[in-house]
């Protein structure tokens, strides 16, 4: 517990330590719609429904959305536990939601009930974590990635450089 709150932290720090003139530090986002309508939020974004930014540092609070944005610093967190992340490029700090979607390189932590990830530096902690290329730690019920570079806990754990391709309870890179 002492870990998560530790990421919370230094992900808000990361977010909001640096603010531009030509970022906004609010945006309303849903459907078709930011408010203002800038690119860049340095502070809190508010998804509704649907929303999409270019970047993020700072924290997303959302409600019954899917969060989609570029590159995101900081913390993504759905308000009543009824949300998705979506980032297409980079992720540092830390995304709490029912499913995070990370295309590129992810820096910190994600937990959920299903994280689908690209490269991981950190954690993933989910019910199912599927990982296109490399992880260093999963811990969920199944995990699978091509490229293991620390320890998978979980129910099943596959890996095509563990220590065995498919194992029960852990695995490990070789």
């Amino acid at each position: 517990m002492k870990i998560i709150g530790f990421c919370v932290i230094a992900g808000l720090w990361l977010g909001i330590s640096t603010v531009s003139l030509a970022d906004t530090p609010i945006q309303f986002s849903t459907i078709n719609l930011n408010a203002p309508a800038d690119e860049n939020v340095r502070g809190v974004r508010f998804p509704f429904l649907y929303g999409k930014t270019g970047s993020v540092h700072g924290i997303d609070l959302h409600l019954i959305a899917l969060a989609e944005t570029d590159e995101f610093v900081g913390v993504q967190l759905p308000l009543l536990l009824f949300g998705a992340n979506h980032t297409n490029s980079s992720m540092k700090g830390v995304a709490f939601g029912l499913w995070n979607w990370n295309k590129g390189q992810t820096t910190g932590l994600n937990m959920g009930a299903v994280n689908i990830t690209t490269r991981v530096r950190g954690a993933n902690i989910a019910l199912v974590n599927l990982n296109r290329e490399s992880t260093t730690f999963d811990l969920g019920v199944f995990n699978k990635t091509e490229r293991l570079e620390g320890l998978q806990l979980g129910l099943i754990n596959c890996a095509k450089n563990g220590f065995l391709p498919c194992f029960i309870l852990f695995n490990f890179g070789k």
